[in-house]
């Protein structure tokens, strides 16, 4: 199986020893961040550094001098990823060997929330998300748009995967986050995630919804989730309980329209862009509904876009079946596994994990992340990609 783990620039850059571990943990490819959330980050044997702060979200590059005077648009590095930060990394991995794929973050953005508040997902209470530009809004679509052809499109790069090209929505790991303390279930985060911005309150009137009706049905649904009744028994019947089953289905209707076309056009705007043989993959779900990092997709719809997906299954890899059934044998199909000890991952059994990936249809591996584990955990993955 084909395997790539995932890096940042911060960790090759400075550290001359880094491009030959990577090589030498048995991968053919690196995912390397090229527009990336702000995020704290360990770099464990980096000899200058052990910790890396990426205040906000950023390109890895010089900005181009295409955005000049508009709204939104990428913001530059700060010290934690200087100048060409990526192109530098990049000819560093390219020059052991390694097939070099970029990495790009898209609808998640707080710096874009906090300085262009309009831009946000806003809940049925009137709360803005700053981390969640609502991917309705057309100024926000075509940005993302743009993002995606010029951050996949690096110089040497022979692929990109593009990571939440969909909805964000309630769920966010956020500094000293504190919203866990009532249980929402799928429904309520659901529900919680619903945008009330002019674009999407346009958008359910096109499918003959009142947006202040449904804002308002919204609230009610949750009244008794807040004094602590359980949300849902479960999934989108959840929500259908919740909200009806009309209402609810047309909510979602608008919602995968919406992300579908964006996903059509992102990744038409890389291929325009890109060279012939150019790969695109979406970190992805199979539940159209769901929100975040991986964004919920049809899975029919996206393997006919897209030359395939990268799907959570460090929980297990149930996620890949509902891609495999679609019986597309020239799509891929990539498990990504957490290699980080510390964040849940579990490298010692990479290779028994990667066997049950590859039985649900997975041709391809990804490592989360090579830059962040341990030297115990990366010793785990040598012997496991040995095995493979």
């Amino acid at each position: 199986m084909k395997t790539s783990a995932f890096v940042y620039p911060w960790d090759v850059n400075g550290d001359p020893g880094a491009p030959g571990r990577l090589a030498a943990l048995g991968v053919e490819q690196v995912t390397l961040a090229a527009a990336y959330h702000s995020t704290r980050a360990l770099t464990p044997r980096h000899p200058r550094h052990r910790v890396v702060t990426a205040e906000h979200a950023a390109v890895l590059y010089p900005v181009d001098g295409r955005w000049e005077g508009r709204t939104p648009r990428p913001y530059p590095a700060g010290d934690w990823a200087p100048g060409d930060a990526y192109g530098e990394a990049a000819a560093a991995l390219a020059g052991t060997g390694l097939d070099v794929h970029t990495w790009v973050v898209l609808a998640h953005n707080s710096r874009l929330g906090a300085e262009n508040p309009d831009t946000s997902v806003v809940n049925a209470y009137g709360d803005r998300y700053p981390w969640a530009p609502c991917i309705a809004q057309p100024a926000t679509r075509a940005y993302l748009t743009e993002l995606a052809a010029e951050a996949a499109v690096r110089p040497g790069a022979r692929g990109t995967e593009l990571e939440s090209l969909g909805w964000y929505g309630l769920a966010h790991l956020h500094a000293h986050d504190k919203t866990g303390g009532v249980g929402l279930g799928e429904a309520g985060q659901y529900l919680m995630s619903l945008c009330f911005c002019p674009a999407c309150r346009t958008g359910y009137g096109e499918q003959d919804l009142d947006p202040d009706e449904l804002a308002g049905a919204v609230r009610s649904a949750l009244e008794p989730v807040w004094r602590g009744a359980a949300s849902d028994g479960g999934g989108w019947a959840g929500v259908v309980e919740l909200l009806g089953e009309s209402t609810a289905d047309a909510t979602r209707a608008w919602r995968d329209r919406t992300a579908r076309t964006l996903q059509e056009a992102a990744v038409a705007a890389v291929r325009a862009a890109a060279p012939d043989g150019f790969q695109v993959l979406l970190h992805a779900d199979p539940v159209s509904y769901h929100c975040g990092a991986n964004a919920g997709v049809d899975p029919a719809h996206i393997l006919s876009v897209a030359d395939g997906v990268v799907v959570p299954c460090t929980g297990g890899s149930g996620l890949l079946a509902p891609f495999a059934e679609q019986g597309r044998p020239d799509a891929v199909l990539a498990a990504n596994f957490t290699i980080v000890s510390g964040m849940g991952g579990s490298p010692g059994t990479l290779a028994e994990d990667a066997g049950r990936a590859r039985d649900l249809g997975a041709c391809e591996l990804r490592l989360y992340h090579a830059g962040l584990a341990s030297d115990g955990d990366l010793a785990a993955v040598r012997s496991a990609l040995r095995g493979l």
